[in-house]
């Protein structure tokens, strides 16, 4: 069924009833299958569809639908313009509590935004299946989390944003227990000293918002308005105008605290000068007040630490070489080893940072090294694998391929397996540094290779990526459409890579078989991680990915200033991953949510290492830092 079956053929106008809904099973642009009704607006609906263009998952997407149904052209294109705005507004933001918007376009009365999907239920849904009254620390970490999206809203540039409209059938509840803000169909650029008509919704909306005067201090208002509402269970609407003070929280729930109840009430001051400054200044204060009563240690440490301003984030040591490390460490039985593009491979004492000793190479260092036995072994851009001594950094063997070594190497059965720019996966005695067998792949190799059930996986610059057995044959061979320069990883008889086609493709690891593949916006230069059925991955566009390997779903994305080309590691309940905008980030590996960032002075572009106390991370600045895990 086409959209125009749905429509009432809206290419022609045939049909009376023009605000028919949607049905299930319709198709619009040829791409969006219609699958039911997620919610009703004053102009329309909101559905949950299935993105036809990923063939081989389930992607599903929420199409919000606008019937203008107005005579006046002049009125009419004013609400088209309005729409477009929600568009255009939506595109230019990039924040993990709102959701992606990935097309819009209009089918005669109608137009539509495809926006991402949210599972989970609005606040006023939850408000509504509740009986009792919504615990003090749930409220908190809710209000924490929309306090930063409106100080990513307030700070916007080239001009602030303000949404006008917070309330709790805006704001989502994911399966996570994260908020996620919802409909920008008011939201605004805001401009000093320029009034508008009265939006927002009646006893959310601060008195100068009547007049027509809404600014960033209107969200907060709004926000405190949300947050008596969750605690008291008495509807603003249904109360006279700005007649909280009549309504003392703790008078009607005893259990919450005087310090939030004084943060609540300075955010409802009707004096927009007596309320906090800014969403930063709220934010903080909450921290504060779940601090002073204890309810902040309910968190454990990521609440804490995620508003901790970067400074206070601090490195245990530093050691500084003499060019970018673009590599990834390796600790090791108390020490750290890196490589740098000063040609050097290093030894740090982990707990001290105190130099052990330094070997140095003819080529610049990316390959990560790995202990073997006494040898470290580590690949160079002077086309040598090298074998050196744990202990005092000598030379034990190298061993030559033809092109320079970007790969990192791995081990299996005493044999030491790593690609070479010179097209060939190289198989060496891990003891004599003598070549075993070596695969032609055709291309450059700069994947790290792995292993599992005597087979070894690795991917090529010409987008190949390669089966072969330990007797160097190849077993299978799959096609990706761009370089595989990400290194795999294995699990439930699959094999994980990226691409730089930008997809996350699961393999059958015996077959070469697409099991499923995921779609990731940007090229994939990553290295997934696998813990507990989950894979950790990063992407160019910017985010860390949590994907469910059985059901090829997300769990959860966190958003980044730039590139993330760095592979993640998750060490105990945390996950680290490095990004181009130089930060180290920390985060709850079960939920994504941010622990800690630490800032370095240059992009991160290889993976961290972890000790049971400490994570150590190099960085294009020149330095390795180790961090308090």
């Amino acid at each position: 069924m086409s959209s125009q079956d749905t429509i009432e053929n809206p290419e022609t106008g045939e049909g009376k009833n023009q605000t028919i809904q949607l049905k299930s099973g319709s198709i619009l642009e040829g791409r969006y299958l219609i699958q039911g009704v997620l919610g009703h607006g004053g102009m329309g609906a909101v559905y949950r569809a299935r993105d036809m263009h990923f063939s081989n998952v389930t992607k599903l997407v929420a199409v919000k639908e606008m019937v203008n149904q107005v005579h006046d052209p002049v009125l009419k294109n004013a609400i088209i313009r309005n729409f477009e705005r929600e568009a255009n507004l939506l595109a230019s933001l990039d924040h993990r509590a709102i959701p992606r918007i990935y097309d819009y376009f209009t089918l005669r009365e109608r137009s539509y935004l495809v926006l991402e999907y949210i599972q989970g239920n609005d606040l006023d849904t939850l408000i509504s299946r509740t009986s009792g009254f919504f615990l003090e620390e749930r409220v908190i970490q809710w209000a924490i989390e929309l306090c930063d999206v409106l100080s990513y809203l307030h700070n916007h540039k080239p001009e602030p944003i303000i949404f006008r409209d917070i309330k709790p059938s805006n704001i989502m509840i994911n399966p996570q227990d994260h908020a996620i803000l919802i409909d920008f169909g008011i939201a605004k650029h805001f401009q000093h000293g320029q009034k508008g008509t009265m939006v927002g919704t009646e006893g959310y909306s601060p008195p100068e918002q009547y007049r027509g005067e809404a600014t960033p201090i209107a969200d907060i208002y709004a926000l405190g308005a949300t947050m008596h509402q969750l605690l008291t269970r008495r509807d603003p609407r249904l109360e006279p105008p700005f007649s909280f003070g009549e309504r003392p929280i703790r008078a009607i729930n005893p259990g919450i605290s005087s310090a939030l109840e004084g943060v609540i009430i300075r955010a409802l001051d009707y004096n927009p000068e007596m309320r906090f400054r800014s969403a930063e200044e709220m934010r903080f204060a909450i921290v504060e007040a779940a601090r002073s009563t204890g309810i902040l240690s309910h968190f454990a440490t990521p609440i804490e630490a995620r508003y901790q301003s970067e400074g206070e984030i601090q490195a245990l040591w530093q050691f500084q070489c003499e060019d970018e490390v673009r590599g990834s460490p390796l600790y090791h039985d108390g020490f750290v080893y890196f490589g740098s593009y000063d040609n050097c491979l290093y030894a740090l004492n982990a707990q001290s940072g105190d130099l052990h000793w330094k070997y140095k190479t003819d080529g610049g260092i990316v390959s990560r090294p790995i202990a073997c036995d006494d040898n470290l072994i580590f690949g160079s851009e002077d086309h040598r694998l090298h074998a050196i001594l744990l202990r005092n950094g000598k030379v034990n063997w190298t061993y030559y391929a033809q092109g320079p070594i970007r790969s990192s190497p791995h081990v299996a059965e005493g044999y030491i397996f790593i690609g070479a720019d010179d097209g060939f996966l190289h198989v060496v005695n891990a003891s004599t540094g003598r070549l075993a067998w070596k695969a032609d792949c055709g291309s450059k190799i700069r994947s790290s290779p792995t292993s599992g059930d005597g087979l070894v996986y690795a991917g090529t610059e010409s987008g190949d990526f390669f089966c072969i057995n330990f007797t160097g044959a190849v077993k299978w061979k799959f096609r990706a459409k761009r370089a595989v320069t990400s290194s795999p990883a294995i699990s439930q008889d699959m094999v994980f890579f990226g691409s730089f086609d930008a997809n996350l493709y699961a393999l059958n690891s015996y077959t070469g078989w697409v099991n499923w593949k995921l779609w990731l916006n940007k090229p994939i230069l990553s290295s997934p991680f696998i813990r507990d059925n989950l894979l950790y991955i990063g992407s160019s566009d910017g985010m860390i990915y949590c994907i469910d390997i059985n059901s090829n779903k997300e769990v959860w994305h966190f958003v980044t200033q730039n590139q993330v080309t760095g592979s993640p590691l998750v060490s105990k309940d945390a996950l680290y991953c490095g990004s181009v905008d130089g930060f180290l980030y920390s985060l709850d590996h079960r939920t994504g949510r941010l622990r800690w960032k630490f800032k370095t002075n240059g992009p991160i572009t290889g993976a961290a290492a972890a000790s049971d106390e400490r994570i150590f991370i190099g960085s294009t600045d020149h330095r390795i830092y180790a961090l308090q895990a």
